[in-house]
């Protein structure tokens, strides 16, 4: 391999984590109006920011080359949310496989001081990411599978968009006049 390769977040992952998060908070400002709770702009400003966050976090960019691996995030996104990493070909001294809490499995490469870096498993074209990791360090990668499948994420999907049904139900409740009311006495 003499050119860079680079990998991204898995697009359908992308997508679905970015509309779940407009789902869950979509209604938020509208019933926040309606029942005269938090104010709907500092609501929909901290909604703002957290889709910023969220894409800064989804930005991460995965590149390798004849010297080395590295994670990285956009430049603009804050250094003390995500941190990026480089580690050479040569500093992998082997492939180490966790246990989530929800019971999935996590590979993490460590250095020769046995410092461990977390092998992105979200990214479009894990299985060349794999193979690349194989042909550079000689680690056996055979059993290593990518954390969700992308079933996972459709399913994901198809149940965020029944709660952005729920969400523009909950909004024409919140903005039409005389209902809401009705509804709660």
């Amino acid at each position: 391999m003499n050119a860079i390769e680079t990998f991204y977040i898995s697009p359908i992952i992308r997508g679905t984590l970015s509309l779940f998060y407009v789902a869950l908070l979509l209604p938020l400002p509208f019933l926040a109006q309606k029942t005269g709770g938090a104010s709907p702009v500092w609501l929909s400003a901290g909604m703002l920011l957290g889709m910023i966050a969220l894409q800064g976090a989804l930005s991460q960019r995965v590149t390798v080359d004849d010297a080395a691996i590295r994670v990285e995030y956009p430049r603009w996104f804050p250094a003390f949310l995500v941190k990026s990493w480089s580690l050479p070909w040569t500093e992998i001294s082997a492939l180490k496989m966790r246990s989530t809490g929800q019971g999935g499995i996590v590979y993490y490469l460590l250095n020769k001081s046995n410092e461990g870096y977390l092998l992105p498993m979200r990214i479009a074209g894990f299985n060349r990411l794999v193979t690349v990791l194989q042909e550079k360090t000689a680690i056996d990668t055979q059993d290593v599978k990518p954390l969700a499948q992308p079933w996972m994420y459709f399913f994901l999907l198809i149940v965020t968009c029944l709660l952005l049904l729920i969400d523009v139900w909950s909004i024409w409740m919140a903005t039409t006049p005389g209902i809401l009311p009705g509804i709660l006495q």
